[in-house]
């Protein structure tokens, strides 16, 4: 099968699925670059987890085409369903999750023994039910009984249950469900309240909530960069609080221009977590300025092709639907980026579609699955309309010449 019999397959816009191909093969770069230590660690083959990391990647292309198949009008349906089931999960999640980092993100399925990221879900189920809200209350999207409180109830109660053990991820969420609310036309009176409220909030789960010392420490890493370097030119992990922030901007720092080439990595071996938190400073000591250039210029144009879809599309749903996704996957990769590059605190947030993981690649391949179907019904209006334009009779007007 040629590439132009694959592409006639895949409907919606094209480029989208060009620039998740080569996003997904750079990750298999990126992340069989820098599993070295992981696998020593753990007495493994490096081959073992590219061969992982391939099936996931595989699993959620798969995943990407069947949500693309799907109209995404049922969503709307859905979503309710998902608000349903994400609520309890997360609640769940922090009462029985497993502990990784002292805080409970995980949740363990107990039939297939397989752990989740249950916020992955909740961001998919929360701008989903947002969008589907926002469509069906316009008429009265001033009203507050009607409107706000429905809506709103929503998102503090989920944001709550993710900022007690993933703050950055909470923020993120919330950062992306005040656009959509902005682009819902609610109040921005009422939206301002709301933000100084969950503001509140936060504070309380950052002074007073079980992550509160982990929390307190990265702010104040943020704001004190004082690092000590040893003879290896690696910043100790005993004399150094900003253990890995130092060490990302060491990376990026040796990487010049050019980069030191694939595989050639020194900091891979000294980061924690090179192949998911820190994988942009790793993919800039190896691929150079121009290679995280490159990258970055790849999901800015990915958010370019969904902003066009979001204006294209008829209906409010799918705009609102395109437009919430989009933004959460733009975020939250500028905030990984960011991260890197020391113009943030530590957050532990994946680069989409590139760092390692399993729920977060299956469902962000969801999400693009579903911004796809958007742009497939657009591009099936748009063919309608041509054809109608092609098939319309034309008046014959009998009189003189």
């Amino acid at each position: 099968m040629t590439i132009e019999q694959i592409f006639s397959k895949l409907k919606g816009d094209k480029w989208i699925w060009i620039i998740v191909l080569i996003l997904s093969g750079w990750s298999l770069l990126a992340v069989y670059s820098s599993v070295g230590t992981l696998a020593y660690k753990e007495g493994k083959g490096t081959e073992l987890y590219l061969f992982k990391h391939f099936a996931i990647i595989a699993v959620g292309l798969v995943l990407m085409y069947l949500s693309h198949k799907l109209d995404y009008r049922y969503y709307a349906g859905i979503s309710k369903m998902l608000m349903i089931i994400t609520i309890p999960l997360l609640l769940a999640t922090l009462i029985f999750g497993d502990s990784i980092n002292q805080a409970n993100r995980w949740l363990t399925i107990p039939v297939i023994n397989q752990s989740f990221q249950t916020s992955d879900l909740a961001k998919l189920a929360l701008i989903t039910f947002l969008a589907r809200m926002l469509s069906r209350k316009q008429e009265d999207i001033k009203d507050v009984k009607k409107s706000f409180v429905p809506i709103m109830g929503a998102v503090c109660a989920v944001f709550v249950l993710i900022a007690v053990a993933n703050m950055s991820t909470a923020v993120m969420l919330f950062s992306v469900s005040v656009l959509l609310l902005l682009i819902g036309r609610i109040s921005f009176k009422q939206i301002s309240i709301v933000c100084i409220g969950c503001g509140i909030l936060l504070m309380l789960v950052a002074f007073l909530g079980p992550r509160r010392a982990t929390y307190m420490s990265r702010i104040e890493g943020f704001f004190h960069t004082e690092e000590t370097i040893d003879g290896s030119g690696a910043v100790p992990f005993q004399e150094d609080k900003n253990f890995q922030a130092n060490n990302s901007k060491i990376a990026i720092a040796t990487g010049g221009f050019f980069g030191k080439g694939w595989g050639n990595s020194v900091q891979r071996n000294v980061l924690p977590h090179p192949y998911s938190d820190f994988i942009f400073a790793i993919i800039i000591e190896e691929y150079g300025t121009v290679g995280g250039f490159v990258l970055l210029s790849l999901y800015l144009a990915l958010m370019y092709r969904i902003i066009r879809i979001v204006t294209l599309s008829p209906r409010a749903f799918g705009a609102f639907l395109a437009a919430g996704l989009g933004f959460s996957l733009t975020i939250q990769a500028l905030a990984n980026m960011a991260v890197a590059v020391g113009l943030g605190p530590v957050t532990g947030v994946p680069l989409p579609l590139v760092s390692m993981g399993g729920t977060s690649i299956l469902f962000t391949s969801v999400a693009l699955g579903i911004i796809l179907s958007v742009s497939r019904n657009v591009e099936e209006l748009k063919g309608k309309e041509e054809l109608n334009d092609v098939v319309k009779p034309r008046r014959v007007v009998v009189g003189t010449i």
